[in-house]
């Protein structure tokens, strides 16, 4: 799933509220610390329960009107999208959206954020047409909200710029990713996770613009940045590191691919099962490797996998 890994980390929002004034709340909030937990380490699977039990307090708790349990099902909508249940997220982005304008007005800040959550939902499936205005909006309340400079413009920046890079439009890609960069080098310093976000849209776009040099600085740093807030086997790691070795495949470095390869290979088969679909992709991509490096047998095997893995039926915790 295109660019999720980079967004999930930034949409998860907490609202403000008083401190728990009955059990049911307090769970409430114990359970969003809990979901919060999960999507930082990248256990998908076991935040779709804390995720799913966050919406049945939220509803008994606070009603199904109530901003809190908007902010539950866009919890648990993340989650579902980072499995590929494109389908169900959606459903509950739309609920979430409906909830925060009503509750909150339609100018409030976390409208935006829910808009740009399913901004990026639509925009990972192509539907570039139907996510612009979503982001656009978004962007507008955002700056009208918090100023020019703040890190959620910078977020709603960066996304505009993966939209345009999607579709080819490097130029205006590269004004958005700036704008991005700056901003969170500015806010949170050179070491953050929303910093690495920036480098690798930017090294994305130059990488497709066969501006190699310029690409692989990005993307080393980038990864740098993200093993020292994640840990070495996160899939915000994976990520980082397929971008490198597609670069290095397609330099001819084949050996360093390799090694990058079969890295990003275990980080996947531990985050999302042996049987994930991106695993799949991984081994198809290390087969065209081992082919080009003129081996025999890996290939073979390395595709089998990967149909065997293509061949069953889809379930969300196989996307």
């Amino acid at each position: 799933m295109k660019r999720l890994p980079q967004t999930l980390f930034l949409v998860l929002v907490v609202l403000s509220r008083p401190l728990p004034t009955s059990p049911q709340e307090a769970r409430w909030k114990q359970l969003n610390a809990e979901v919060l937990m999960r999507l930082q380490q990248g256990r998908y699977s076991e935040g779709v329960v804390v995720a799913e039990e966050a919406v049945q307090v939220a509803e008994r708790t606070f009603g199904l009107d109530h901003p809190n349990l908007a902010q539950s099902l866009n919890n648990l909508a993340i989650f579902y999208s980072a499995q590929g249940n494109h389908t169900e997220a959606e459903s509950l982005y739309l609920r979430a959206l409906g909830i925060a304008e009503k509750a909150l007005g339609p100018e409030h800040f976390y409208v935006a954020t829910s808009l740009n959550n399913l901004a990026l939902l639509y925009d990972s499936q192509g539907r570039y047409g139907e996510a612009e205005p979503l982001y656009r909006r978004s962007l507008e309340i955002r700056k009208k909200t918090f100023g020019p400079e703040h890190p959620d413009v910078a977020q709603s920046l960066n996304n505009l710029g993966e939209l345009y890079r999607s579709q080819g439009k490097y130029d205006e890609a590269e004004g958005f990713y700036k704008q991005a960069l700056e901003i969170r080098e500015k806010t949170f310093g050179p070491d953050h996770p929303m910093v690495a976000s920036s480098l690798n849209g930017l090294a994305l776009l130059y990488h497709s613009q066969e501006r190699y040099s310029e690409a692989e600085s990005l993307y080393r740093r980038s990864l740098e940045v993200r093993e020292s807030v994640f840990g070495p086997d996160h899939p915000f790691v994976a990520s980082s590191l397929n971008n490198l070795v597609l670069l290095c495949h397609a330099s001819g470095r084949y050996a360093e691919a390799e090694i990058l390869y079969s890295r990003s290979l275990k980080i996947r088969e531990e985050a999302y099962g042996l049987e994930h679909l991106s695993v799949a992709t991984v081994c198809e991509n290390m087969a065209r490797l081992y082919e080009k490096m003129g081996k025999e047998d890996e290939p073979e095997a390395l595709k089998a996998r990967a149909k065997k893995i293509r061949s069953k039926p889809l379930k969300p915790d196989d996307r």
